[in-house]
């Protein structure tokens, strides 16, 4: 196995907040741009898994809450995609078509070739 050969898999998904009546579209990750590196020791231990994190993202695109929701098994793993993902500009979600701060799930799948 190659230790400079891995896949990384983004995905997000909408969270249920705010009021029933308003229509919500959750912010996005530019999954191009926000690849994480793998944690070195992860490589040498052979480590996958998927973090599964939702993100407060401000109207402007920056994060401003970061929890984990479901742990890659792999504290590096979950530490290297909250890291990286944090620092990442999103697409701003809307609220009845208007920027808005709005919760996002995001799932990083950590695997390798």
């Amino acid at each position: 196995m190659s230790f400079n050969k891995y896949r990384l898999v983004l995905a997000a998904a909408l969270l249920a907040t705010g009021a029933a009546s308003a229509v919500e579209v959750p912010a996005t990750p530019d999954a191009r741009n926000c690849k994480a590196d793998y944690p070195r020791a992860a490589l040498q231990n052979d480590e996958e898994g998927t973090v599964s994190m939702s993100f407060l993202v401000s109207s402007g695109g920056e994060v401003k809450d970061a929890k984990i929701n479901k742990s890659s098994g792999y504290k590096s793993l979950d530490k290297a995609a909250v890291k990286r993902l944090t620092a990442c500009k999103f697409t701003p979600g809307t609220k009845d078509g208007a920027p808005a701060d709005t919760w996002t799930r995001v799932d990083y799948a950590w695997q390798l070739d």
